[in-house]
């Protein structure tokens, strides 16, 4: 057999998740007997200080005897996951031009026309915008 037709009898079904700088590949593939397994692969991207890029992958195969379990495991930490921490993405917090709430100086001018400090503060944090943050 070609390594083309090989390629084509192993693959059966894909689905592809790009996510940043990882991307997710769902294979079906198929044993010599003819059964379906599946395989995950991990492709993360990484630049070299000169400009060039390497790819790093990392492989999972499931079999469909663990598919039950594999199932009720991985619900099982995704739901823990969102039940404790949210649907927030923190990750974002770690880059470098993200700004925290309280990070930023509160500028607090008097306007004529506020009656109140409550709506001299609203006002200016109205009109302080950075276009950065757009």
């Amino acid at each position: 057999m070609h390594n083309n037709e090989m390629m084509e009898k192993e693959e059966i079904f894909s689905k592809v998740l790009r996510a940043g700088r990882r991307t997710y590949f769902f294979d079906v593939r198929a044993t010599k007997a003819e059964d379906y397994y599946l395989t995950i692969t991990e492709s993360k991207k990484f630049t070299n200080d000169d400009g060039s890029f390497h790819y790093k992958k990392h492989k999972i195969y499931l079999y469909k005897e663990d598919f039950n379990e594999f199932n009720d495991i991985l619900r099982e930490m995704t739901d823990y996951i969102i039940n404790e921490k949210g649907d927030e993405v923190i990750s974002e917090r770690h880059q470098k031009d993200f700004k925290k709430e309280y990070d930023t100086p509160q500028v607090t001018t008097t306007a004529p026309e506020a009656t109140s400090t409550t709506e001299a503060t609203a006002e200016s944090r109205f009109t302080d915008v950075d276009f950065d943050d757009i």
